[in-house]
């Protein structure tokens, strides 16, 4: 018998193995796709007959690894993608011409099970199994199943769920159809942004200050102390209207003019998810950041930056005027807790200080600009500091930006208030109901707040990041030694008018902003950046919007006589003439 060698390919590269040009096309891999996958991919149900859905028709599909990634039992995780999914939508199975040999099988539905196709989570009140009503939560009557939040189409909810099912929030301003918008900025654009501010110089100070009171940082959920409701007397006006800034403007003090709480909200900007606007009005070579009466700015957020903050009821539908109409606001509803917020804030800082000698009340230079002689009323403990801060960036340039800040009181024996020394601004946190929907999985302050308090205050600064970090920001403006925070409680849960001071913290400003991460310098680049789109402008009105579902702002140019003449909710503008 003969025995004739094969053919032995000769590699002119060297190395092991034929050369790539002595290998036939079906050994080239040639216009496969490459995919990756991971060892901790599975096959998932190519059918599961046990989870009921909206549709009665159950299709039958091979599940591709690439596509889904299973749980515990080899259920699938919706909204998990695979190892390497991204480039393997070449295997994916795209179902086109098939539909004439599908079948009905069954079309009962299954009984939900615990720990099967549905999940347990939270319904509006006690309700059968598939009897829901039109909010996704369950009725009265047995017990409901659904998926977080009570959602009884679908047990296992995802992120794409979510974007469903999430309430829209209504606009802070109602945009009118004159209005044209010059700019859109999203937030990961604002938080690149970066410039380097001096210490400021300090103009001038008016009102008067009191002392704090320093029994309240002995207080502890053993020795509660109820929130007194005290009338007093605190201006919080605007930019354009403040006498002694118009007087700063005709000696050109700065070229840009605003408020502390104005301020804050603007460098704080890409933490915030509530909408809000600031009205800038351009006049000369001057920039004006104003406020709205009735705006957001005169109240507090509640757990703004919690998973699942609180909702309002959704508004009537006017298409359809016999659907139900909702609700009206409970205790535990956004706009509810945030009055209630304002309202703790108000007299937590008015209880907290000594208004009789001794130690003695503080005047500052000047008595407060907005105080008039037909007012009855005590004025609460507060002093005003205008200060300046240069925002130039070149040597030939002087932007400089002049803010009107506050303090609430000072500490006696830190040094003269007069000069700047011991100066304090208060603040209050409430607790409202831990149990409630919204509260961002607080802890109870009575039993954490002695024995784990670090729990506490880190779940505060999740919940309520943004308007921590603005009061950080105003107290670093102001100049403040130290910011006194009050943890305030209902008394009872289901009673908003009646609340006790649990405990008080006290902190340094610039050292509870590096806990928060807060960027000063961040803050004034987003500053000067919109200080400088305005300038580029001509002179007029403008107002700076922040979306209400989307992490961006808006520049609209408006009317002159936008914002004059508002209705009684604050939330109209007049209609201006073509």
């Amino acid at each position: 018998m003969s025995f004739s060698l094969p053919p032995i390919n000769d590699n002119p590269d060297g190395g092991w193995g034929p050369s790539s040009s002595n290998l036939p096309d079906q050994f080239k891999f040639k216009d496969i796709p490459y995919a990756p996958y991971s060892k901790s991919d599975k096959l998932g149900r190519f059918a599961d007959w046990n989870e009921a859905t909206s549709d009665t028709r159950q299709t039958v599909g091979m599940v591709s690894a690439q596509n889904t990634r299973t749980g515990p039992g080899g259920r699938r995780r919706e909204g998990a993608q695979a190892f390497g999914s991204g480039t393997a939508s070449a295997f994916a199975y795209f179902h086109v011409e098939d539909e004439s040999s599908f079948s009905l099988v069954d079309n009962k539905t299954a009984a939900p099970r615990r720990g099967g196709a549905f999940v347990r989570g939270r319904g509006t009140a006690r309700g059968g199994a598939g009897n829901y009503n039109v909010r996704g939560g369950a009725q009265r009557g047995g017990r409901g199943f659904g998926g977080r939040g009570g959602n009884a189409q679908r047990g296992r909810r995802g992120w794409r769920d979510w974007d469903r099912n999430a309430r829209t929030r209504e606009s802070s301003v109602v945009i009118s159809p004159q209005w044209s918008m010059l700019e859109e900025i999203e937030f990961h654009r604002l938080a690149k942004l970066r410039l380097e501010v001096d210490e400021p110089e300090n103009i001038n100070s008016y009102g008067r200050l009191f002392a704090y009171d320093k029994t309240f940082d002995r207080i502890t959920t053993k020795t509660e102390k109820p929130l007194q409701q005290l009338d007093r007397i605190k201006y919080n006006t605007t930019t354009s209207d403040d006498p002694v800034i118009q007087q700063l403007v005709n000696k050109n003090t700065a070229t840009i003019y605003t408020t502390d709480v104005i301020l804050s909200v603007l460098m704080c900007a890409p933490r915030s998810v509530y909408p809000w606007d600031i009205v800038i009005v351009r006049e000369g070579n001057n920039l004006f950041f104003d406020k709205r009466d009735g705006g957001p700015f005169d109240t507090v957020t509640v757990n703004e930056n919690a998973s699942d903050p609180p909702q309002d009821p959704p508004p009537p539908n006017p298409n359809n005027p016999s659907e139900k109409i909702p609700d009206a606001p409970t205790i535990n509803s956004a706009t509810s807790l945030s009055l209630e917020a304002t309202y703790v804030n108000q007299n937590f800082a008015f209880q907290s200080v000594v208004e009789t000698s001794p130690p003695p009340a503080v005047d500052l230079a000047h008595p407060n600009p907005f105080y008039g002689p037909d007012e009855t009323e005590p004025l609460a403990s507060c002093g005003y500091r205008y200060r300046v801060f240069d925002l130039s960036v070149q040597d030939d340039e002087d932007v400089k930006i002049c803010v009107r800040t506050e303090v609430d009181a000072y500490l006696p024996g830190a040094g003269n208030p007069r000069e700047g020394h011991g100066l304090v601004t208060i603040r209050a946190l409430n607790e409202f109901d831990p149990r409630a929907p919204g509260a961002g999985g607080a802890p109870d302050w009575r039993t954490k707040l002695d024995s784990q308090r670090g729990a506490v205050v880190a779940t505060e600064m999740k919940n309520n990041s943004c308007k921590l970090s603005k009061w950080a920001v105003q107290s670093i403006l102001a100049g403040a030694d130290l910011m006194k925070i009050g943890y305030v409680s209902r008394s009872n849960p289901r009673d908003a008018a009646r609340h006790v001071i649990l405990s008080t913290a006290s902190m340094r400003p610039t050292d509870f902003a590096a806990q928060l991460n807060v960027s000063l310098n961040n803050g004034w680049g987003i500053v000067r950046t919109v200080a400088d789109l305005c300038m580029k402008m001509p002179e007029g009105k403008y107002v700076l919007v922040k979306d209400p579902n989307k992490p961006l702002v808006r520049l609209y140019a408006i009317p002159a006589s936008s914002f004059s003449g508002e209705d009684e909710d604050g939330e109209g503008f007049e209609d201006d003439e073509a």
